[in-house]
């Protein structure tokens, strides 16, 4: 009985055996093959440094237009939002009170003119008749004062008549800059008071002005910084765009550091000759902070990260892919700038989801790095920095 057990448990011990040593070549076969990925050496590219900052636009003027004389609103010569001209006719106020009243201070003037020739020929007469002993010294004084208080009388209504002339002038208002309007707060027919409520606003739109406030370790570095600081290029982003689209220039530094903050005014222009722009729109802004320099960069999907530092894989020898520390700089569209690598390093670029540490890879020759820019339009040999790797100093 016993040897008859013993057999079959030999055989299930034996197959068991052969089943073990059946495994290994199995899972040797199913090993995944080397990844296949792409190599390129790093893109040189002469490069800026740029900080950036998040502001609003503000037109550099803005007119509230009142009134300078009261009466009825006659007539209204543009639409609400309209684009207008320095000088251009706005509104009409009702004129017969004061064209009639200048009609009269010209009358007035033209009487006191009159009188004043009058006394003027009266003072020659006199003068004629005193060398000729005709006519006493009093009586040459008395000529000569009234021909005095008739210029003097000519002068005032003269002038009445000038402000008569000009309160009638008023009654046209017209835009005193160029610019874009507001929405109109009169109708036809409302009695306008002088310097009463506003009737309307008009801003400028173009050029537009960017205030924004930089630390003053940032100002300092743009002091001492080659073409950083005032007449520094700089671009802005506006809230639904992803690219620096619209090109400026630094045009104003303050003249003193806020205590408080510790920060300084600045202050860029830009043309907004299509009018996308209006003021009070939100932006983003960066300010190049250091002269052109010559980098390294590669893409920035081949960059990794780890909890204490940032890497790209590298091909070491036997086509072993090997982690290679860098220290990034700024970015430039697709790109990073980064050092600690040298010109002639092969990266891998493309092939990196497969990649396993320290195992060997299959190479695919004839990668380039590309610079792809953002805003193909703007595209130059200086590239543009980002907030995030700005040297901004807190």
């Amino acid at each position: 009985m016993s040897f008859r057990f013993c057999i079959p448990g030999a055989a299930i011990a034996a197959l068991v055996l052969v089943s073990a040593c059946g495994q290994a070549p199995a899972e040797e076969n199913n090993a995944p093959p080397p990844a296949m990925v792409q190599t390129a050496q790093p893109l040189s590219l002469e490069v800026a440094d740029w900080d950036e900052f998040t502001g609003r636009f503000e037109s550099p003027q803005q007119v509230t237009i009142r009134a300078r004389v009261s009466g009825y609103l006659q007539e209204v010569h543009v639409e609400d939002g309209a684009l207008v001209n320095e000088g251009d006719l706005l509104f009409t106020l009702d004129q017969r009170p004061y064209q009639a009243a200048a009609n009269a201070a010209r009358g007035r003037a033209q009487q006191a003119r009159a009188t004043r020739d009058q006394a003027n020929a009266d003072l020659n007469r006199a003068q004629q008749l005193r060398e000729a002993d005709a006519i006493s010294e009093e009586e040459l004084e008395q000529a000569r004062t009234a021909a005095a208080t008739a210029q003097a009388a000519y002068a005032a209504v003269q002038a009445d008549a000038q402000s008569a002339a000009l309160e009638l002038e008023y009654t046209e208002i017209r835009s005193p800059i160029s610019g874009r309007l507001s929405q109109r707060r009169v109708d036809p027919g409302d009695l306008v008071s002088a310097a009463g409520d506003p009737m309307i606003t008009v801003v400028q739109t173009d050029p537009l002005h960017f205030p924004f406030y930089a630390s003053e370790s940032i100002f300092l570095r743009y002091q001492r910084e080659a073409g950083a600081g005032l007449g520094a290029p700089v671009q802005v982003r506006l809230q639904d765009e992803t690219a620096f689209t619209h090109d400026g220039v630094l045009n104003f530094i303050d003249n003193a550091v806020e205590a408080g903050t510790g920060s300084i005014l600045m202050r860029a222009e830009f043309n907004n000759e299509d009018g996308l722009i209006r003021p009070g729109m939100l932006g983003t802004i960066r300010v190049r902070g250091s002269a052109p320099y010559q980098a390294l960069l590669v893409p920035k999907t081949a960059i990794f990260s780890d909890a204490t530092r940032r890497y790209v894989y590298v091909l070491g020898e036997g086509n072993v892919a090997t982690p290679q520390p860098v220290t990034l700089g700024p970015a430039v569209d697709n790109l990073q700038v980064v050092e600690g690598l040298s010109a002639d390093t092969p990266v891998l670029v493309s092939g990196l989801q497969n990649l396993r540490p320290g195992a060997p890879v299959q190479v695919n020759p004839g990668g380039e790095i590309v610079h792809q820019p953002a805003n193909a339009q703007a595209a130059s040999n200086l590239q543009t920095r980002p907030a995030g790797s700005a040297r901004i100093a807190n």
